[in-house]
């Protein structure tokens, strides 16, 4: 309910309203199918929006999925965790560094306890490592990893970098029903490197391992490269940069606001949410 933007009038800005609400985006394809996975309300301007009827009404209506940080995690997400989504969690460590004072005396043993102890409390099946290599090197990744599966009786998902060559990728498919590739949002894989999208699924796809491709968010990616489900906080940063989605029957067109408004942030978090959803749908019956 109410207007997107302030200082505007319905007149003016109705069509644009019809725009609709979403949160970021992870997609998957399954019996190919995609579906659309939606994360981030926990973060920033989405902290509060679990407290709006409109978004309480979403979250409820059917069983839509959803990624989460474990740095963002908050305790009114338990109970959809358990009842209402089919959940993702991130291990959240980059964001943990981001806010740490002093990154090399953290003690990731306790982390690691510490995840396991949210995972195994909320019964998540899909989560994924630290992949932290950059900060410890891989040999202490592949402990922390090894320490997880240990504490949850579970694998995670690992995550791949180019740094561990195309051999470990094959390892990993052949030893995780489930993997990632990592370093698409920091431009360790740029645009321009995306074809080789096309071998490393090729290679999965012999071992019937599902791939996520971390933060992808190509939407025209998204049907050239048939990720198993991919993740994205874009839904945020139009808010943020202030434009509006609105889904188009096949897929999601930017609209900026006119000029001399600026977006309603809860509004307009409900207003992409919801055209996100509409996609969602679409893409599971359609792609």
């Amino acid at each position: 309910g109410g207007y997107v933007f302030k200082n505007d009038n319905p007149n003016k800005t109705m069509n644009i309203l019809m725009v609709g609400v979403a949160s970021c985006a992870y997609v998957v394809t399954e019996n190919d199918d995609l579906k659309i996975i939606l994360a981030g309300a926990g973060v920033g301007n989405n902290s509060g929006l679990h407290k709006t009827k409109e978004a309480v009404q979403l979250f409820y209506k059917e069983k839509i999925y959803v990624l989460e940080s474990f740095f963002y995690l908050k305790d009114w997400m338990y109970p959809y965790i358990l009842n209402h989504w089919n959940f993702m969690l991130d291990s959240g460590a980059y964001t943990f560094l981001e806010n740490a004072k002093k990154g090399n005396n953290i003690d990731w043993d306790s982390y690691i306890l510490k995840y396991a102890d949210i995972i195994n409390k909320l019964n998540i099946e899909h989560f994924l490592e630290l992949d932290i290599d950059n900060v410890v090197g891989l040999k202490e990744v592949e402990r922390l990893r090894d320490k997880l599966e240990q504490a949850t009786n579970k694998k995670c998902i690992p995550v791949w970098h180019k740094k561990r060559g195309l051999d470990y990728y094959k390892k990993m498919c052949k030893d995780y029903p489930y993997i990632a590739i990592g370093g698409i949002v920091s431009g360790e894989i740029s645009s321009k490197d995306y074809p080789v999208f096309t071998n490393l699924l090729n290679i999965a796809k012999e071992t019937k391992t599902k791939v996520h491709g971390l933060g992808f968010t190509n939407l025209i990616g998204l049907t050239k490269y048939k990720f198993y489900s991919v993740d994205s906080t874009a839904w945020i940063y139009g808010n943020r940069a202030g434009f509006l989605y609105k889904f188009n029957g096949r897929t999601l067109d930017k609209y900026p606001i006119p000029k001399g408004n600026r977006l309603k942030a809860k509004d307009a978090a409900i207003h992409n949410f919801t055209e996100w959803i509409k996609f969602q749908k679409y893409a599971e019956a359609n792609l």
